[in-house]
């Protein structure tokens, strides 16, 4: 008797946490980790002999400089973004209004881009050449002009296009923590900066890491940067693998190893923060704002650094670009604006809306079940985002091969040679964005706050309509924008699942690259920049409201 008992609470215990909330979760986070169940179950396959080579001669290399660009990258944006959000936010100084929105353009320029304008301004008589020559006359000017390629150039090109998620949520995270934090240190006795050092850099750490986690998702899957650079890392070895050696066992291996780091790091953030707490206990208005003016020779530095970023990750590759550009004029003759401009636009907005509800949804089904298998589930989802865009592409393929044979339905019709498929593989992709960004301000919500409502009678219904949904509405804006970018910039999803004749601005930038006319991609990527542009500039109020100096 007492063991049935055992079992009837052990199934009521079970069927407790099925609820709506809780099987939406499920579905939407066993969708997304398809494909990453897909990569992880190749690891298990039969080793081919290339990946034995591979292993015992490229592999270490492949690894050591994936690890050092990483490490390089991650500490200039950390240094970039979150220095730039803190001046920003806490101090006023010449121009901080216009450093405000305009570092955030950084977003604009995709990595690949910076390094052809990198590349091509310190090359040997390029234009940093011609400028000296302008300037000082005739010289042997190459053997003082520094050269950026390699490791180095990748570094350079990925942290000057990529501060800009510690700029943003740095900076959103000390506009909604400031003002009474501020207070507290002052009542405690504290300095400014011990203020900060104790009490405003602890608050922000989930904002500020959410930031590094989503570097360093870009700088692993990234392959233009480091290919163009001709460096060895473990996105160009999975390219290696499988454009050249025909080797799909061998690219998902190498694609495993990334899905298991980035999995390995959310771990270990989660379990760094133990209990702490992260929410807000008293209501925050962002239009009172205390800061600090800056004079004379501090105010002189904060200003040259946001110039000096603003200038190198914006205006420089914006105006290699706009030179090439107004040098051959005569590819314009080719290049279909409204045709391209529909694709793009078409792509942006559906697979945008898509995901900023699918990642909202998510959020909130596990906000409510609390349930731990729903938890894990979507902490293993959001690795997908560490998947190179070229083997998701594959990993459809295979995915809609193996429905083909177990149905009678053609998948393939529907998943391949589509826009459909194309927006699946963008949900895929950036799921982990999406669902971070709304993750990161769900915690500075007091679970405490539901609680109290729930005792007052209300459903969760009316919890999430009448308190979590005011709070977050302002993250919407952000996600849209952040996907918009990123998908106006992602290229190799487009290249193997789009219909015939498809093109956006990525990929006719990309074709002509391929023909070794990179001075005519200025033009598609002028247009891709532009449009990123116009999506930042538009929502800027919404990402960082104004505050009133006091």
């Amino acid at each position: 008797m007492d063991g049935n008992k055992i079992q009837l609470n052990f199934l009521k215990e079970i069927f407790r946490n099925i609820n709506p909330f809780f099987i939406f979760g499920i579905l939407i986070s066993a969708s997304v980790a398809i494909p990453i169940v897909i990569v992880v179950g190749s690891f298990l396959e039969d080793t081919s002999e290339y990946f034995l080579l591979m292993k015992n001669t490229f592999l270490i290399k492949y690894i050591s400089n994936s690890f050092f660009i990483l490490i390089g990258t991650l500490s200039f944006t950390f240094i970039f973004g979150f220095f730039a959000a803190y001046f920003i936010s806490f101090f006023s100084f010449t121009g901080a209004n216009f450093f405000r929105w305009s570092l955030i353009l950084s977003f604009a320029i995709p990595p690949y881009i910076f390094a052809y304008s990198l590349n091509s301004f310190f090359e040997n008589y390029g234009l940093a050449y011609s400028i000296m020559t302008h300037l000082f006359g005739e010289g042997n000017y190459n053997q003082t002009i520094p050269k950026f390629d390699g490791i180095i150039g990748s570094i350079i090109s990925l942290s000057f296009t990529l501060f800009g998620y510690i700029f943003v949520l740095s900076s959103a995270a000390f506009l909604y923590k400031s003002n009474n934090l501020f207070d507290v240190g002052k009542n405690l006795g504290f300095s400014l900066k011990k203020t900060f050092l104790n009490i405003i850099f602890p608050i922000a750490r989930p904002s500020i890491f959410v930031g590094l986690t989503l570097v360093t998702m870009e700088v692993l899957s990234d392959f233009g940067t480091v290919s163009f650079f001709s460096v060895s890392t473990l996105t160009t070895g999975i390219y290696e693998s499988w454009v050249t050696f025909d080797d799909l066992a061998t690219a998902n291996r190498l694609s495993f190893i990334l899905i298991l780091f980035i999995f390995v790091l959310f771990v270990l953030e989660q379990l760094s923060r133990g209990n702490a707490q992260y929410h807000n206990s008293k209501n925050f208005n962002p239009r009172k704002k205390y800061k600090t003016k800056l004079k004379g020779l501090n105010n002189f530095l904060v200003f040259s650094f946001c110039s000096c970023l603003f200038l190198i990750s914006f205006i420089f590759p914006f105006g290699q670009m706009s030179y090439w550009a107004l040098k051959n004029l005569n590819y314009l003759e080719n290049f279909d604006i409204i045709r391209l401009n529909f694709n793009t636009l078409y792509l942006v907005f559906v697979s945008s809306i898509i995901l900023t509800l699918v990642a909202f949804i998510a959020n909130i089904s596990n906000r409510f079940s609390e349930n731990k298998i729903l938890n894990t589930l979507n902490n293993f989802s959001i690795s997908g985002y560490a998947i190179p865009g070229v083997i998701l592409g594959l990993t459809l393929l295979t995915f809609s091969s193996w429905l083909n044979s177990v149905s009678l339905i053609n998948f393939k019709y529907f998943l391949i040679g589509t826009s459909f498929g194309i927006v699946l593989a963008y949900v895929i992709r950036f799921y982990a964005l999406s669902y971070n960004s709304i993750n990161s301000n769900y915690l500075k919500i007091n679970k405490s706050i539901d609680e109290s409502a729930y005792l007052l009678g209300f459903s969760k219904y009316k919890v999430f309509s009448n308190i979590h949904l005011p709070f977050l509405k302002n993250s919407f804006v952000l996600i849209f924008v952040l996907i918009s970018i990123e998908i106006i910039k992602e290229l190799p999803i487009v290249l193997i699942l789009r219909p015939y004749n498809f093109e956006t601005f990525s990929t006719r930038a990309f074709s002509y690259a391929e023909q070794d006319l990179v001075e005519a991609a200025a033009f598609p990527s002028l247009f891709l920049i532009a449009w990123s542009s116009l999506f930042i500039i538009i929502s800027i109020n919404f990402i960082l409201p104004k505050v009133k100096n006091v």
